[in-house]
């Protein structure tokens, strides 16, 4: 994790009863200059005119739209309240910060569950009575009630396609190139780090190198530690998850290729036929050049190597790395 700090300027979406239903940082900064963690309101002197235009008290959503300046000492550290809380988010969307590099324990905690609205957030328990105020301002769609906003609401990252706006969070890290299709999924503190084609479903924690492809329905999810927080799980560069396909809890490394339908999790067998021996998958988590696949004389989901894209010398068998102790990283 980085220990720099962060600063940045936004807007704030805060209820009647003084729950922080949002905030938008539209230029946050790294900073190694913040001595303490806080948010504090601004007057008029110190915003631009463009900002100070969305300080208004909207009374139809019942919402008071305030500036605030929140500082953040150090990445590394939790977050301390709802507007660090999405500033971090912010910070990753806008590729400031990669996924891990800043703490995120106890963030979904500090959000609250929001009734997200093309009029702006809402509180959910009141919002029939705030409908028909809302109204005679148009028709109102409510596209989630839930902790979590859509990423393209606050921050659109140049040099992505994505087809269903409600299908990324904000928090997501998308590198240029990267498409997520109707089908796909990215949550926070997860993505890309190059072009990928994205069909499935990333969970929070998951990270996936440049030139892989997700297939439609597959999945790859980041297992939950004693804390209830997600372990980082990446895959490596050049890999390919077939339809339906995916991996629990099992990191892969560069060039690997899981078949259609096969799921993949630390405790799964893996019968290596090449070798005669049998594995669980997680003792080769992180390898690079796998292809695990079905086979009509192996009950067990199979592997075998994949062409390797540089230089095989020395190559060890599956057996030897899986002797080798290896700090998983799902």
């Amino acid at each position: 994790m980085i220990t720099s700090g962060a600063v940045a300027t936004g807007i704030a979406n805060i209820a009647m009863d003084g729950t922080v239903l949002d905030t938008w940082f539209p230029a946050p900064q790294l900073s190694d200059e913040v001595v303490e963690s806080s948010t504090h309101r601004l007057g008029a002197a110190d915003l631009t005119p463009q900002l100070l235009r969305q300080v208004i008290l909207d009374e139809d959503r019942r919402v008071e739209q305030v500036a605030v300046r929140t500082s953040i000492e150090d990445l590394s550290t939790p977050a301390v309240d709802p507007h660090d809380a999405y500033l971090r988010l912010h910070l990753l969307s806008h590729r400031l910060v990669k996924p891990h590099q800043l703490n995120t324990k106890g963030l979904y905690e500090l959000l609250h569950v929001v009734a997200w609205t093309n009029k702006g957030p809402c509180l959910p328990d009141n919002f029939e009575q705030l409908r028909t105020h809302l109204r005679v301002r148009g028709l109102i769609h409510v596209y989630a009630i839930d902790r979590m906003p859509r990423m393209v609401d606050y921050v659109l990252p140049a040099g992505v396609r994505i087809a269903e706006a409600e299908r990324v969070r904000l928090g997501a890290y998308l590198a240029p190139g990267t498409s997520v299709l109707r089908e796909g999924f990215v949550s926070l503190n997860s993505g890309t780090l190059g072009p990928c084609k994205i069909e499935g479903r990333l969970s929070s924690g998951v990270v996936i190198g440049a030139h892989t492809k997700v297939g439609l329905s597959a999945s790859i999810i980041a297992a939950h530690d004693d804390s209830g927080q997600r372990k980082p799980l990446t895959v490596g560069e050049r890999c390919h998850i077939d339809i339906a396909a995916g991996t629990v809890g099992v990191s892969l490394g560069n060039d690997c290729i899981i078949d259609r339908s096969i799921l993949i999790a630390p405790d799964t067998p893996i019968d290596v036929p090449a070798e005669n021996h049998r594995i669980q998958a997680w003792e080769i988590s992180g390898r690079d050049n796998m292809h695990f696949y079905h086979h009509p004389d192996h009950s067990a989901v199979c592997v075998r190597r994949t062409e390797r894209s540089g230089n095989d010398e020395g190559a060890a068998t599956f057996a030897q790395l899986a002797d080798v102790p290896d700090e998983l990283a799902g």
